[in-house]
């Protein structure tokens, strides 16, 4: 660019990109990063339509028992776009983020979720993911539950509502008063991707919740890596003494399956056990009550 108002464009466009990447990052302006943030604009704009155009779809996918058994549902959202195909959910949920759609978007996947789950004969748990932009909502959020579980009908215990450990972050007394404003409805809070925080389980037992649920990066290498199995095992054992459920995401091998069902693990989830698809896939679960 040679002209001023080229330079100046040029230069909003690093910015932005900057600022998209977080706090205290620095940007060059080159033509990936511009053509990458066209893109990011295109899928923006879009994304603002994508729930109206029903381009949004939920995908399930099971929590088991050590025995196998189905307890319910981890509720994951997905975009099918009419020319790019499926967009990733690592790239067009922090665009949400980023552009204030989360909000539009969390609430029709929690009425979605919970309009879906009322009409299994088998009244599993579903379990929905929070931004921490929703959970900063504060009584917002309180009050968005609520109304969902009351015009849906659903029952507030089959509702798991996951937090990650940095939506925890912030006023700890505020957050206490608003897990205990969702717990007053009837519904169980989880603790999402447990290790990669900064969150100790000393410091979670000031918390009032129900399930942590152990990061598929702690899980991979529990059958080969001694470490990876003792930090697992420990903190089983120290939820387990908290009086939480625990939970091991990520669960790809019998020899996994195998350690934390020795290991007296609650819960498992991953592709071992079943894969995200359509409740239509899972059919026979929810209609065998």
């Amino acid at each position: 660019a040679n002209n001023p108002a080229d330079l100046i464009a040029n230069a909003d466009s690093a910015m932005e990109y900057a600022k998209a990447e977080g706090r205290h990052t620095i940007r060059f302006f080159d033509r990936r990063t511009d053509s990458e943030l066209r893109e990011r604009r295109a899928l923006h704009h879009d994304l603002r339509f994508a729930v109206e155009r029903n381009e949004l779809y939920l995908e399930y996918q099971p929590l088991v028992a050590t025995d196998r058994s189905v307890v319910g549902f981890e509720v994951l959202a997905r975009w099918r776009h009419p020319v790019r195909g499926e967009v990733p959910p690592a790239k067009f949920i922090p665009l949400a983020e980023d552009g204030g759609l989360i909000f539009s978007i969390g609430g029709w996947i929690l009425r979605e979720a919970c309009r879906e789950a009322v009409a299994w004969s088998n009244p599993l748990a579903i379990s929905i993911n929070l931004s921490p932009m929703q959970f900063r909502q504060g009584r917002e959020l309180v009050d968005l539950v609520r109304l969902t579980l009351e015009e849906t009908g659903l029952s507030p215990s089959r509702l798991e509502l996951e937090i990650t450990e940095r939506g925890l972050e912030g006023d700890q007394a505020q957050t206490i008063a608003l897990l205990r404003d969702l717990k007053s409805l009837g519904v169980r809070i989880a603790v999402d991707d447990f290790g990669t925080g900064y969150s100790s389980l000393s410091r979670l037992k000031d918390f009032p919740l129900d399930k942590i649920k152990i990061d598929q990066s702690f899980v991979a290498e529990i059958a080969i890596d001694p470490h990876s199995s003792s930090i697992t095992l420990s903190i089983i054992t120290l939820g387990h003494a908290l009086g939480l459920v625990v939970l091991a995401e990520g669960v790809e091998t019998e020899q996994q399956l195998a350690v934390l069902t020795r290991d007296a693990c609650d819960q498992l989830q991953g592709n071992l056990l079943g894969r995200p698809m359509s409740i239509a896939h899972y059919a026979g679960v929810v209609r065998h009550a």
